[in-house]
């Protein structure tokens, strides 16, 4: 979509706590995009196994505005964060080891495609909670990609981008993360749900009841992914396929092992490999079921898959907090909620509960006052619908 400068769809479209921040940074050759976080309705820890899993694009999201420079230096202004780097587009591009690592990253795996970046002011302002597993940190790094490419006057399929934007990820902030966040912000489709295969990366777009919105409840215990537990799970991942493949010679990961497989041979896997490889054995099972069971509306099917989805991330997978657990069984006990599960990496962040819009509000209001009696901490709380993928709101004219 292209919206020329002071239109009134820009206008409504555009945050208000920006103002006349991103209005005004829309001048000649500038661009603003619109990048969205996302859920995961089930299948975690499954997109690094060339798993399967069932993302959304939310309608909330990160915005990225540019403006063209003159010299090669690259502006990164954070509304959110209240602070400004500069970076120097001239010499390699190495990481500072702070938020502005996810923006340089960008700019760096485009330059490591070849792309000839120019210099420009990037303002960022993200009505996405950080560190909550929304996918914020991907959000944003979408959102940079594609303004740049824009000033750069290059365009990339979204599969690219994609991969881009997971390159930045893994390789200069050093986070080892899969590709599902980044395919489901480029990709996203208002009103579905995605099937997503991480081997081949074939989607299926799985449409969602009218009356069911998601509600995500952030236990306001915050992660990283730069470093700790969730490298450690793809690590133990990695290395539970290398003892198999001692006895499994072609196998790949762990989407080619089978259950008859893995019941013969975990006595050759020591704890806790054990338990990681059945999580994603069986996560991938629960995202096959509950694709079935979404356009036949058979909410006890979805509630078994997304229930039993959390009881395996909490004792197999070890990446809950008691802070999502009671999150998690507070929810599946209220009128209206099909299903709830933790969301995301885990160590923190946020739930998942699948809810009929009827009950939304009083959903919401309680699981929040009863979070906040119980734990001390008040639950931000965030309902959504599922929403197109990323898109550049003005292009260079």
């Amino acid at each position: 979509m292209t919206l020329k400068p002071g239109s009134d769809a820009m206008a409504t479209r555009v945050p208000k706590a920006l103002g006349e921040v991103f209005l005004s940074a829309i001048g000649a050759g500038g661009v603003v995009v619109r990048a969205p976080g996302r859920v995961n309705l089930i299948g975690e820890h499954t997109d690094y196994n060339d798993g399967l899993a069932m993302p959304a694009a939310i309608d909330m999201a990160t915005w990225v505005a540019l403006q063209p420079r003159d010299d090669l230096k690259l502006s990164i202004r954070s509304v959110t964060l209240k602070q400004h780097s500069l970076v120097d587009l001239g010499p390699p591009l190495a990481p500072a080891h702070d938020w502005s690592d996810y923006v340089v990253g960008v700019a760096w795996a485009l330059q490591q495609a070849g792309v000839a970046l120019p210099g420009a002011s990037l303002t960022l302002f993200s009505e996405l909670p950080l560190g909550a597993g929304l996918a914020s940190s991907a959000a944003l790094e979408v959102g940079v990609a594609l303004a740049l490419m824009t000033a750069a006057g290059v365009v990339m399929e979204p599969l690219a981008v994609a991969r881009l934007c997971q390159q930045a990820e893994n390789e200069f902030v050093g986070a080892r993360c899969g590709l599902l966040d980044q395919i489901a912000i480029t990709q996203g489709r208002r009103g579905h749900a995605l099937l997503l295969d991480c081997r081949s990366f074939a989607l299926a777009p799985l449409m969602l009841p009218d009356s069911m919105r998601f509600v995500m409840c952030n236990s306001m215990v915050t992660h990283t992914h730069t470093t700790g537990g969730f490298n450690r799970r793809r690590e133990e991942c990695e290395m539970a396929v290398e003892l198999l493949r001692a006895r499994l010679p072609d196998l790949r990961s762990l989407r080619d092992l089978a259950w008859s497989d893995f019941e013969a041979l975990q006595s050759y896997l020591p704890e806790p490999l054990g338990q990681r490889v059945r999580h994603v054995l069986s996560e991938n099972v629960r995202v096959t079921e509950m694709a079935l069971a979404l356009p036949e509306h058979d909410s006890r099917t979805i509630g078994r898959c997304m229930a039993e989805s959390h009881a395996s991330l909490r004792d197999l997978y070890q990446v809950s907090t008691p802070e999502l657990d009671w999150l998690v069984e507070f929810a599946s006990r209220q009128p209206g909620v099909i299903g709830a599960r933790m969301m995301g990496g885990g160590f923190g962040g946020c739930t998942i509960a699948l809810v009929e819009a009827a009950e939304v509000e009083q959903f919401s209001a309680s699981i929040r006052d009863e979070y906040a009696r119980t734990t001390g901490w008040v639950a931000d709380v965030f309902v959504s619908e599922p929403s197109d993928g990323a898109v550049t709101l003005t292009e260079p004219w």
